[in-house]
């Protein structure tokens, strides 16, 4: 399996590209690819970790050769949130870099599962997928928004507060990947039950985390390698799905038909051709309800922000 990261020199593309290195599947491949010169340091770095993978750096004009025949294209790559900023505040600079990579990947390897990670995410996402449609390749059931880290922090703080086995939590979060769009369904947690003013605090705090990790930095960076943590895995289930593994489901920003929204996230169930079906999330408390009917707007904008870039 060939597994191609693009930004893998940054924060975000370092820890994830150890933990692939100590992950994938044994004789697999794994392209490093960055604009800045350090990446053949960090192929380099990670060749010397004593596992069957391997490892290769590509710089800025060998993106081809990074992505031939690649069955996974993970996108960390971008400017990073610093204080201040919202999501919607990258969009204008990691918009051109996302629409660059995706003709890449149109060109060299169009069957490739596709994780986005590069925020703002509900942007970048539709902006690939109109990448694709103008190629005439696009399969929606490669294309992903990789919203996974709403997830895994969702799990980490319900397990802190009620004093559970974080191994045991699984929380379902749907909607967006920013902001209120981020709904975790709390209601839907198995094993433990919140009190109101428990679900109008966690639920905040799982939406704006980003910014507690980007203030706790102090300027020095955003979430890095909790979204490594969080993409690896991921791009694991994607790796069983393509193995053929059965029932094998997870969280994802993808486009949806006749959904809440043109791209949604929701539970989907992994295949060989990556989107095998998109599972219902279920009910949905009154307070989650009114929660996904307030950030539907905010949604749909950062949605048509992406669309109205490439029609530009």
């Amino acid at each position: 399996m060939k597994v191609a990261v693009l930004g893998a020199a940054g924060g975000i593309g370092q820890a994830l590209s150890l933990l692939l290195k100590n992950g994938l599947p044994a004789g697999s491949e794994l392209a490093l690819y960055d604009v800045a010169p350090v990446v053949p340091g960090v192929a380099v770095d990670l060749s010397h970790i004593p596992t069957a993978v391997k490892v290769a750096g590509f710089g800025a004009d060998d993106l081809d050769a990074a992505l031939v025949d690649a069955d996974i294209v993970l996108i960390p790559a971008g400017m990073p949130r610093k204080p201040g900023m919202d999501r919607a505040d990258l969009f204008n600079v990691n918009a051109g870099i996302i629409k660059t990579l995706a003709e890449g990947i149109v060109k060299n390897c169009p069957k490739a599962l596709v994780g986005v990670i590069t925020n703002p995410v509900n942007g970048t996402v539709p902006i690939v997928a109109e990448v694709f449609k103008k190629a005439g390749t696009y399969d929606a059931s490669r294309v992903f928004g990789v919203t996974t880290l709403d997830v895994i922090r969702s799990e980490a703080f319900v397990a802190e507060l009620k004093g559970v086995d974080v191994s045991q939590v699984k929380v379902p979060v749907i909607g967006g990947h920013s902001g209120t769009t981020i709904l975790p369904l709390l209601s839907q947690v198995e094993g433990v039950t919140f009190t109101d003013e428990e679900v109008a605090a966690l639920t905040p705090r799982i939406q704006n985390a980003g910014t507690e990790v980007v203030n706790a930095k102090a300027g020095g960076g955003s979430a890095t390698l909790s979204m490594g943590a969080a993409a690896a895995r991921f791009c694991f289930s994607l790796v069983k799905g393509l193995q053929g593994e059965s029932n094998v489901v997870d969280y994802a920003y993808v486009a949806v038909e006749n959904g809440d929204a043109p791209y949604f996230a929701h539970p989907v169930r992994l295949g060989k051709n990556g989107v095998e079906e998109i599972l219902s999330y279920g009910e949905l408390s009154a307070f989650e309800q009114k929660a996904k009917e307030d950030m539907l707007e905010t949604l749909n904008k950062d949605i048509q922000e992406g669309v109205d870039f490439m029609a530009k």
